[in-house]
């Protein structure tokens, strides 16, 4: 056998099969062509070469080139401007706090793409929650090219550009191996939970080596100043002096900012923030509907009897607020289901002596769920989402009402799918395969509602409302956002006679919160509460007033208060 090695001289035997089927000529001939003087001594070629260095050349160092790379969408002006600022402003690290739906994932993805095309980013990891992590790496393969891959294994993390949940990366063995690399750019998504520098989340993230970081939040602060001093002293420490100083500055109360105009300023340097109400972004509308409904005689009997040991327990509790506040959970899980409130007043019974008086009282509500054969609310969901012949959420804030409503539409026929918090990921994304393609209905409760996009839904339902309207426009949110293109018609399950009539009364007549776009409700609750959470005045006013007629008075007025507020920010912003 001849195992010499041809000369590069020798002619190459092709295959037989190659040799049968392909016709060289065109190769040879450039090739000939090729020799005498290289390619620039052919037209063709020069004109191909001189294209391609064209393309090449960067002719305003301001211009996003990502943007002729985009193939499968075009980015919104918002959003390039965004972009264009994270670069040449903020030299990338930035926090994106756009309100929600505005697209913070294609800011992220824009940034991303611009700075691997110029060559400054390879190694890459984004954090975010365990249920958005597929969400991402679809997001950015689809819209972007970028070859993200999802953590799964401990190998995962060599690729180039990893998407991980916040909570795999943290634990070891996964978080030595981040904390002995290095990464071009870290892409945290849900920041405000770094808020406070003392949990796990900071401190890891903060320990990683990294050149550019984004964090996107839509709420980069919620109850605390300082929750903001933290989370851009992560990004960029020293830009806000030291905590000493920041409070002098900046605080005159925990909610209360003082110099505004001087700190809008110093923010306007790392953080971004595109309000829906700015203009230039077109969403569909929002169609509001109240629902009410009167409860059988078995329910009403046991919503009084809460209502009552609730106001009674309260005045013997001396003042501990924890303790009392802790009671109207259940003036606000009985206006929800029998089973929610069920399972908290097991939990109060097994808590108290045996020679406790409360025993007594909590056996004797329990006796009344016992006589409660229907649940209004689910029989009138069922007939609403019957009557909608297509897709919608209902948002639960209990998993006990989750689990019922559940098994309730599973015995008529009605295909429904849970999606929670405690899911883990390859589940969630199950569940949202399955109500895509086959299920009318998804049941959610607060916790996993989080994150979650749901444009091809147009329907949402709350079975029962919360006391915070941030929490109502982020259910709200999953839904009605950009890529939204039907018209969204909300629907607000609404019991007679009870504190839940009150609390619709308040967001949706007086503040018509519903229908407001998400930057204005916002300011308007920051002012609002610069002294307490409207969560925690609704609940004294639920233990401080003697009867429904009493609460519907106060809660009126608080809703006055709310909108005194309303009215004075939009003279504000039109002077």
């Amino acid at each position: 056998m001849n195992t010499s090695i041809p000369s590069d001289n020798a002619p190459r035997k092709l295959h037989p099969l190659v040799d049968m089927h392909v016709d060289r000529s065109a190769f040879e001939d450039l090739e000939r062509r090729t020799e005498r003087n290289g390619p620039w001594d052919d037209w063709a070629l020069y004109q191909l070469a001189l294209e391609a260095e064209e393309a090449n050349l960067v002719t305003d160092f301001h211009a996003l080139r990502c943007l002729s790379l985009l193939p499968h969408f075009e980015p919104m002006p918002h959003q390039i401007d965004t972009a264009r600022r994270v670069l040449h402003e903020m030299r990338g690290r930035a926090i994106l706090a756009d309100e929600v739906g505005l697209g913070k994932t294609i800011e992220a993805g824009l940034i991303l793409k611009e700075y691997m095309i110029r060559g400054l980013v390879t190694k890459v990891l984004v954090l975010v929650p365990a249920s958005l992590v597929l969400q991402w790496v679809r997001e950015l393969n689809g819209k972007f090219d970028i070859p993200a891959v999802a953590q799964r294994k401990s190998y995962s993390w060599d690729n180039d550009i990893v998407v991980a949940s916040m909570d795999t990366a943290k634990r070891d063995p996964h978080r030595q191996t981040l904390l002995d690399g290095e990464y071009d750019l870290i892409i945290v998504d849900e920041a405000h939970k770094l808020k406070n520098k003392r949990t796990g989340n900071y401190q890891f993230i903060n320990e990683l080596r990294k050149k550019y970081c984004l964090l996107l939040t839509a709420t980069p602060v919620q109850n605390d100043l300082n929750e903001l001093y933290n989370l851009i002293t992560l990004l960029k420490p020293g830009q806000l002096g030291g905590e000493g100083d920041f409070a002098a500055n900046f605080v005159a109360e925990r909610r209360v900012p003082k110099n505004e105009s001087k700190l809008q300023e110093t923010l306007g340097q790392v953080m971004i923030r595109n309000r829906r109400s700015s203009g230039g972004v077109e969403f569909t509308k929002r169609l509001v509907t109240n629902v009410p409904l009167q409860l059988s005689a078995e329910e009403m009997a046991l919503y009084e009897g809460v209502t009552d040991y609730v106001r009674k327990h309260a005045a013997s509790e001396n003042g501990d607020m924890a303790s009392m506040l802790s009671l109207v959970t259940l003036q606000r899980e009985v206006c929800s289901s029998r089973d929610a409130v069920f399972l908290t007043l097991i939990n109060l019974f097994k808590k108290t002596t045996e020679d406790s008086p409360l025993r007594a009282r909590i056996w004797e509500l329990v006796e009344l769920i016992k006589r409660i054969k229907a649940n209004t609310k689910a029989e009138k969901t069922m007939e609403l989402v019957r009557s909608l012949d297509d897709k919608a959420i209902i948002f639960t804030e209990y998993r006990a009402t989750q689990e019922y409503l559940l098994k309730f539409f599973q015995e008529h026929n009605l295909a429904a799918v849970p999606y929670r918090g405690g899911m883990n990921r390859g589940k969630k994304d199950w569940m949202m395969e399955l109500f895509r393609k086959r299920a009318q209905v998804m049941v959610a409760t607060e916790a996993g509602g989080e994150g979650i996009n749901l444009q091809f839904c147009h329907h949402v339902i709350n079975f029962d409302l919360p006391w915070n309207p941030m929490r109502v426009e982020q259910r709200i949110g999953r839904v009605h956002r950009l890529g939204q293109t039907e018209d969204v018609q909300i629907f607000n399950l609404c019991t007679l006679g009870t504190i839940e009539e009150h609390i619709v009364h308040l967001l949706h007549e007086k503040i018509n919160m519903f229908e407001l776009v998400i930057g204005e409700l916002d300011e308007i609750i920051q002012q609002f509460e610069k002294e307490d959470t409207l969560e925690r005045r609704l609940a004294q006013l639920v233990l401080e007033t003697a009867d429904g007629e009493e609460l519907r008075q106060k809660i009126d007025g608080l809703g006055d208060t709310l909108l005194q507020t309303k009215k004075r920010m939009q003279l504000e912003n039109a002077t």
